[in-house]
């Protein structure tokens, strides 16, 4: 109980400095941010040197020139806090939300994971042909959290998708993030060039998997559930 209410205590105490270092307009010496919070030097040492490796607080060059060693000077870095909590999920959920309500909801989503795919590295010796664009479609799924698996059925190539890694929103929006799936290998597959493109996506054909369908060229159909 005594360790964790000093590690409270410790990341209060460097709040306290960095709220110091931010509210004064020019730069703070360390004897003079302690004589401010009333703790000693080697504390507010201490706390400056994990401020400064988090690049919340940077040393300048000291304003005065003459005889003796002139004092470190600190002061905040002017940008917000990286170290904080995100939302990331919140966001998603109210980005998929608002496309959900939009007409053609479904197209739109697909554009704009087509956009997305678009932006994907081409390879350097241009085009590549369907065995080769299946393995590098595969690798970027695995990339992208999907645990990708090749596959066949039907007389047709598939690639199975064992995770989503936007699983929650998959399960409620549906019809918004599995054609964003689509539109993102679709995107990707006409960037490289590949002889092959992403005919559709099977979403949630079992409980851990979904399925995207494969074929030579052509006009994709879409998702299917």
């Amino acid at each position: 109980m005594s360790e964790i209410v000093s590690i409270g205590e410790s990341a209060g105490r460097r709040r306290e400095v960095l709220r110091l270092l931010r509210a004064s307009p020019d730069p703070m010496s360390i004897l003079a941010i302690a004589d401010e919070l009333g703790v000693h030097p080697n504390t507010v040492r201490f706390h400056l040197d994990v401020l400064v490796g988090d690049g919340q607080v940077e040393q300048v060059a000291p304003g005065r020139r003459g005889p003796g060693r002139p004092a470190l000077m600190f002061q905040a870095v002017r940008q917000m806090d990286r170290g904080g909590t995100r939302h990331y999920r919140m966001l998603a959920e109210i980005l998929s939300t608002a496309l959900a309500a939009e007409r053609n909801s479904g197209d739109k989503a697909l554009a704009a994971g087509r956009a997305w795919g678009l932006r994907m590295e081409s390879p350097s010796d241009g085009d590549t042909g369907a065995e080769e664009s299946i393995d590098r479609l595969v690798e970027m799924l695995d990339e992208l959290g999907f645990a990708p698996e090749r596959r066949a059925g039907n007389g047709e190539q598939q690639i199975g998708l064992r995770h989503c890694p936007f699983l929650e929103l998959a399960e409620t929006r549906t019809a918004v993030v599995c054609p964003i799936h689509l539109g993102l290998m679709q995107g990707a597959m006409e960037t490289w060039g590949a002889a092959v493109t992403v005919d559709r996506l099977e979403a949630f054909v079992e409980p851990d998997l979904c399925v995207a369908h494969l074929r030579a060229g052509g006009a994709a159909e879409g998702i299917t559930r």
